[in-house]
């Protein structure tokens, strides 16, 4: 709804600066459903309008807009070439026919184009073929890789441009389990499914903290790409936010909200990281704050090396890592609103081995192990390598995350903030 009534007093701002709508307005004839149903709400957004104008002590409608404005990004044009039906090397050249197109350097599948480009219409975005996804949120399953093949699970799948996107990155082969608890939302979760031509996707209609890790149908997952509920702080220039009346007083009432997001967050976190074959799980926001990013993954460090887990390091090549606020969190991906368009957070949950955890801490417990050696060689012989037990200490943190040097231009990124 905030998205939606913002764009209708952009829209309405558009119509009041156009010369013919002082004197014919009530000849105006809306083509679309949104606009009608805007012209049906005309008189009360005006008086929302000529009322914040006079709270604002601005004399115009520009004078408002400079008064709240974010400074504008001019970001590209994002296309995921959908490579259940199309390779990207075609989609290249057919959208190269009316455009400027490269090449991203960072997600395989993904194409550039000039800013403002209009490909609503286009007919490889109505088939399918490629999908209007942001480079950010396209980095998200890029990030998890799963393989041709894998059991994999979407936790919070809807509308379901990354759940299509797990399917194209693995060929349309294995399982994927998209859940999606909102009934509406599981509508628009399957026209994208359909949309996308994956035929190896199963959607459930259900709370994702409500599957039992050890049931039968879920215990050879061994991917989840958890996208949870958030504050959507990261892409609020995106959705215009910034223009309705409430946003300057958001920081104070967001805080009880960010506690509850947050809170719901480290539990949903927790439970992905609880299924007993899962080696890769990515866990990602559209939010800038700490605390429903950073602090997450900081809270279930304990529980997640008790599982085996450990952070890894999503596009190392890429420069904007996680706030430094705790140890190993320069394994973490921040892309920035200013510079990158939207504020995404991701982070990687891997097994080294595919060993059981619990498997290899009954070997490194038996008699015959009675050194750290000779479980190390007892499990060479299998060759796979023993993990410590996880000792609940912060000392212990620090070893088990690495003690690598923060790099120097983050050091200073933040510093400058």
């Amino acid at each position: 709804m905030t998205f939606f009534l913002a764009r209708g007093l952009e829209w309405l701002w558009l119509l009041r600066m156009t010369d013919s709508y002082r004197g014919v307005h009530n000849a105006v004839s809306p083509v679309g459903d949104a606009e009608k149903f805007l012209m049906q709400w005309k008189d009360a957004l005006q008086l929302a309008l000529a009322r914040l104008l006079v709270k604002e002590k601005v004399k115009t409608v520009e004078d408002l807009v400079n008064l709240n404005q974010i400074p504008e990004v001019s970001k590209p044009r994002y296309v995921r070439v959908n490579t259940l039906k199309i390779d990207v090397d075609s989609a290249l050249l057919e959208l190269g026919r009316q455009n400027m197109v490269q090449k991203d350097d960072v997600v395989p599948d993904l194409l550039i184009l000039p800013p403002a480009t209009d490909l609503h219409n286009h007919p490889l975005v109505i088939n399918g073929s490629v999908f209007l996804q942001g480079k950010a949120s396209s980095m998200v399953a890029t990030a998890l890789d799963p393989k041709p093949g894998w059991e994999v699970l979407d936790a919070c799948a809807a509308p379901g441009n990354k759940t299509a996107h797990l399917a194209a990155l693995m060929r349309g082969k294995g399982r994927i389990i998209a859940c999606e608890l909102n009934k509406e939302r599981v509508k628009r979760l399957k026209e994208t499914i359909k949309l996308s031509g994956a035929s190896n996707i199963k959607v459930l209609n259900g709370d994702f903290l409500n599957i039992n890790p050890k049931d039968p149908s879920v215990s050879t997952i061994r991917a989840i790409l958890l996208d949870p509920s958030c504050s959507g702080s990261g892409t609020v220039s995106v959705r215009l936010d910034n223009l309705l009346p409430s946003y300057a007083a958001a920081d104070v009432k967001d805080t009880e909200r960010l506690n509850k997001l947050a809170a719901f967050q480290k539990k949903a976190l927790a439970h992905a990281l609880s299924f007993p074959a899962a080696e890769r799980v990515v866990y990602s926001t559209c939010s800038i704050h700490q605390i429903e990013n950073e602090d997450v993954i900081e809270s279930v460090l304990p529980l997640a090396a008790s599982y085996g887990f450990q952070l890894a390091t999503p596009f190392p090549q890429w420069q904007l890592r996680g706030l430094p606020v705790f140890q190993g969190s320069q394994h973490l991906l921040r892309t920035d609103p200013a510079e990158d368009g939207e504020g995404f957070f991701i982070a990687l949950f891997t097994k080294e081995d595919r060993i059981n955890h619990f498997e290899k801490q009954a070997i490194c417990n038996t008699s015959e192990a009675l050194s750290r050696e000779n479980c190390s060689d007892q499990l060479l012989n299998r060759k796979k390598r023993c993990v410590i037990p996880y000792v609940g200490t912060r000392l212990f943190q620090i070893w088990l995350h690495g003690k690598q040097d923060w790099p120097q231009k983050n050091q200073k990124h933040f510093q400058n903030k």
